[in-house]
């Protein structure tokens, strides 16, 4: 393993650390999908998940993160995983509701 400040396990153990640290500054300590709340002594099961999949894209701004359990990361990961394997699952989008429920409200309202 490398121990130099430019790579190898202990430098992504560095970059890690330095992201995990800036977003748990950064963001409530509460999973962005389930949204279960932490305490410091379970801190360790609150990860930082990149959005776009990416663990070099880290602004300063943290917007490529959120705050996930490891639940939540694990699930997230297995989507994107699958993804990249079988593309998309679904071929079509549904079509948007078309029935307007209150359409007639006004003169029903007036008959009165």
């Amino acid at each position: 393993m490398a121990t130099d400040n430019t790579g190898g396990a202990k430098g992504y153990q560095r970059v890690e650390q330095g992201y995990r640290d800036r977003a748990l500054k950064m963001y409530p300590w509460i999973c962005a999908r389930c949204g279960r709340e932490f305490v410091y002594s379970k801190l360790r099961e609150l990860t930082v998940h990149h959005k776009d999949h990416n663990h070099d894209n880290n602004p300063p701004d943290g917007s490529n993160w959120e705050l996930l359990c490891l639940y939540c990361h694990d699930y997230e990961h297995s989507k994107y995983s699958e993804l990249v394997l079988y593309g998309p699952t679904r071929e079509d989008e549904p079509a948007p509701a078309t029935h307007n429920p209150f359409a007639k409200l006004k003169d029903m309202l007036e008959k009165k």
